[in-house]
């Protein structure tokens, strides 16, 4: 199995048009948060595109092109990336040059987006947000097997017999589809033959072997091996020397951070009882190494999932206890899961 890091890079928002200088410590702290997953062995790091105050990242190839510069073996992996509100092309042309640059280590993860501001932001139509995904995600593939491309769809000029440059080292870019519980996302993926990230943020993971199921049978139905269909599991992390700490650590700012996407959206008020019952028995990965990967293992055994991506919380936690944090999940955490998932 496959074990990684994903971050959308929560921030402090500096509320000024230049010297922003949270958002400047912040950038900072995602290249060692990378260079230290690098050097410790993981196989993936992850950054999620958003537009908000209290996410740093809405251009996640060009933090990623910083990451290659200062790492050697990591896989470099959107997490998200929001196709429906972006041009394939221009996506297409940003990881194929990231791949250059990291010598073949690119990968996209495209999604929908759980977020909604991009769509007014580039002028998209939020009543078009299905149509939109599927058909950026059928050019985006067909840009990925040709140099050529030629397309026509809705919501864009047609291209007639283009070239697409530049084209990455690898044969093709790897492109992964986010899903965050959606069954027709994750049939569709199933259908194209495309691996899924399942990002795991409430509930018991139980509940979340239907659409696992769905998935790979949309891919037998079309006539793919799924023996060979890779599948990501995503959770919230947070991993310290002793349980206790860990998620006294974790909860001030995870209380902060999901209640205010929570009021945004509806959701109940979070309360520690819940935060301990999801640490405890749900997705949640906050505990000491050992308890983390008896998660991740238990949950393997459920899935048969080829990789893990932890997501790394930010926000009011100093930053030493977090590349701690990372260094647990690295040197504790990954040892044991594969040698038990192997």
């Amino acid at each position: 199995m496959e074990l990684g890091l994903s971050t959308f890079g929560e921030v402090m928002p500096d509320n000024t048009a230049g010297n922003a200088v949270n958002a400047h410590k912040r950038m900072q702290q995602l290249l060692a948060e990378a260079k230290l997953a690098d050097e410790l062995g993981l196989d993936v790091f992850a950054v999620g595109e958003h537009h908000r105050p209290d996410f740093i990242i809405s251009a996640p190839e060009v933090v990623l092109a910083g990451m290659a510069t200062i790492t050697k073996n990591i896989k470099l992996s959107s997490a998200v990336t929001v196709l429906s509100s972006t041009d394939p092309v221009r996506t297409f042309q940003n990881f194929a040059t990231l791949d250059l640059l990291s010598n073949g280590r690119a990968e996209i993860m495209a999604g929908r987006g759980s977020f909604i501001e991009s769509f007014p932001l580039f002028g998209q139509d939020l009543n078009d947000y299905n149509e939109l995904f599927s058909e950026k995600l059928a050019m985006l593939m067909k840009i990925n097997e040709s140099e050529k491309l030629s397309w026509k769809g809705m919501f864009r000029e047609p291209v007639n017999n283009l070239g697409i440059y530049p084209r990455p080292i690898q044969e093709r870019l790897p492109i992964w589809i986010a899903v965050g519980g959606t069954p027709e996302s994750m049939a569709r993926a199933g259908a194209l033959n495309l691996p899924v990230t399942l990002a795991m943020l409430g509930g018991q993971p139980e509940h979340f072997l239907p659409l696992v199921e769905l998935f790979r049978n949309s891919a037998i139905k079309a006539g793919h091996d799924v023996s060979k269909l890779q599948f990501a599991l995503n959770a919230h992390a947070y991993i310290a020397d002793d349980s206790q700490q860990a998620a006294d650590e974790l909860w001030p700012t995870y209380e902060k951070m999901m209640n205010r996407i929570g009021k945004e959206r509806g959701w109940s008020t979070i309360t520690r009882q819940q935060f301990e019952a999801s640490r405890r028995q749900g997705p949640l990965l906050v505990g000491s190494p050992q308890e983390v990967a008896d998660k991740i293992i238990a949950q393997y055994k459920i899935f048969g999932n080829t990789r893990y991506l932890a997501q790394i919380v930010g926000g009011d936690i100093p930053h030493e206890k977090l590349l701690r944090s990372i260094e647990l999940f690295a040197t504790k955490v990954a040892p044991l899961v594969r040698e038990a998932c192997k």
